[in-house]
């Protein structure tokens, strides 16, 4: 008997195929899919906070940071120039530092031949521009600023200026002191930690003897500069610091800031890495061997099954350890420490034995106290048994008669 049609509102609301109603609409698919995300929500989230952790720690890694070198124009702490610099720049001077010898003597050919001049600050802290290079300097410039040279730096550029000391520690402030216009017109400079210099014409002095912390030659175009207070953000605004380093620096329209790095030593170049050592065809195979390899990894891998944990015997006998340690002992002839080391065995077992107590070690004293209690408990002499306790023998043959010795003491000593 056939089944008879459902009609009417039962018809419409049975589902004619599993999940699908009679007008082919799918109703059980959203609430599938959302079920789904209400599953893995949890990682969801977890992936989107680390993707967005990952996103801030890489923004704020390219982020350029500030500049920390000493009299850098882009550092503004302390000990930077980066005040001098915006002042030099609002008085229409261009400032631009450099990194490298070659582009400070591009930098300063392409300002002289613009008609505009330049000056070079240089300070080489750690004096790694070479003598020939400081003269190049020299000529290459209109007026060329040394701030705190080194020995090595005077030298090189081979000028009447030299170094003279310090400024004393009592000394806060310096007068000018001298004719050259510049000083004159800036008046008391800050004389912190600053160094002292002759030759030339000084300004700025200090403990006497024509010495001054400002020194001038080859009419002007070689300034040397003792301290780097004068410059610094720290003490810029000080006295007349700004004003100083304004006339000194801003004389030019062009000013290029110099500070040399160990790129400026212009030692050897560095020898050659292995690629480049490595023949040309190497860069074919090398992609080649790496794939053969990881292939050979997987297949050589997939055949040697997972890792089964099996316990092994790990328990050795202590016959077995003394046995091998005396065969060692044997071998190197060392009579010394194998009778050091069945003194020891002995000692320890007879104050066990005798309850003496091991802690006081292998010291005579400890020898000392076991014989006692050897000879009190054998009713023997204790100078015998401490004789028979600190013997050296010096043989092999010695060694063992000692050691029948030793377990005849202890044979004696458990039975009574």
């Amino acid at each position: 008997m056939m089944p008879l049609p459902r009609t009417g509102a039962a018809a419409a609301d049975t589902p004619s195929d599993g999940g699908r109603p009679a007008d082919g609409v799918l109703v059980a698919a959203p609430r599938r899919r959302t079920g789904l995300f209400r599953r893995h929500r949890a990682g969801v989230l977890f992936g989107v906070a680390m993707a967005v952790a990952l996103a801030v720690i890489l923004i704020l890694q390219s982020t350029q940071r500030a500049d920390s070198q000493e009299l850098s124009i882009h550092n503004p702490g302390p000990q930077g120039a980066r005040a001098a610099a915006q002042i030099l720049g609002a008085h229409g001077v261009t400032v631009n530092q450099t990194a490298s010898f070659e582009e400070t003597v591009s930098a300063a050919r392409a300002a002289g031949g613009s008609g505009s001049g330049s000056t070079v600050l240089v300070y080489d802290q750690r004096g790694f521009l070479a003598p020939e290079r400081l003269r190049r300097l020299l000529a290459e410039t209109d007026r060329l600023v040394v701030v705190s040279p080194r020995l090595a730096t005077l030298t090189g550029l081979g000028g009447s200026i030299r170094q003279a000391g310090v400024v004393p520690g009592t000394e806060q402030t310096l007068q000018p002191g001298c004719a050259v216009a510049d000083a004159q017109a800036a008046g008391d400079i800050s004389a912190d930690g600053g160094f002292l210099y002759t030759g030339g014409t000084v300004c700025y002095g200090a403990g006497g003897n024509g010495r001054g912390i400002y020194a001038t030659a080859e009419n002007g175009k070689l300034v040397v500069l003792g301290s780097t207070a004068v410059i610094s953000n720290q003490f810029l605004a000080a006295n007349g610091n700004a004003a100083l380093t304004l006339r000194t620096l801003g004389s030019q329209g062009h000013l290029v800031w110099y500070l040399p790095g160990p790129g400026d030593l212009g030692v050897n170049p560095a020898p050659k890495t292995l690629a480049e050592l490595a023949p040309a065809w190497s860069a074919f195979v090398a992609p080649w061997l790496i794939v053969v390899a990881l292939v050979a990894i997987l297949w050589r891998g997939r055949r040697l099954g997972p890792l089964v944990f099996e316990p092994l015997p790990v328990v050795v006998k202590s016959a077995e350890t003394a046995e091998g340690r005396a065969r060692l002992y044997h071998e190197a002839h060392d009579v010394a420490r194998a009778a050091d080391t069945l003194r020891a065995g002995t000692v320890v077992r007879l104050a066990s034995a005798l309850r003496v107590g091991t802690a006081a070690g292998l010291t005579d004293v400890a020898c000392s106290a076991v014989a006692a209690a050897a000879a009190r408990h054998l009713d023997r002499n204790a100078a015998e048994i401490q004789q028979i306790l600190q013997h050296r023998p010096a043989t092999e043959a010695q060694l063992v008669r000692w050691a029948q010795d030793l377990v005849r003491l202890e044979k004696e000593v458990k039975a009574r």
